[in-house]
């Protein structure tokens, strides 16, 4: 159990997926850019194998933004895309109505 203080200490921000790219030495991940309004981030996902290049391009989802970045041998990852894991495939969250890119979650 965590307070919720805890929890308002994680920022989430809506974010516009503006390119990918397949990481051709990793079976899983890809490469995001993602567009928050005020800045640019590279967001690494294991999403490879249950989504394509265009189920994710100019497409908003929710995005945890003040992780420490990390860094992987093919980059550095400032960011962690939401979602649902379910035993098929996670299902990526995504705001139910059009929301500024940028926008936080209360």
């Amino acid at each position: 159990m965590i307070i919720l203080d805890d929890f308002k200490k994680v920022e989430i921000k809506v974010g516009e997926v503006t390119e990918v790219e397949e990481i051709s030495e990793s079976e899983k991940m890809l490469k995001l850019t993602v567009d928050f309004g005020s800045e640019t981030r590279t967001i690494f996902s294991g999403l490879k194998k249950w989504y394509s290049r265009e189920s994710l391009v100019n497409k908003k989802f929710l995005f945890v933004t003040n992780l420490e970045p990390r860094v992987m041998s093919f980059g550095t990852s400032e960011g962690m895309i939401l979602a649902v894991d379910t035993p098929e495939k996670p299902i990526l969250l995504i705001p139910a109505e059009d929301a500024p890119v940028g926008s936080g979650v209360k």
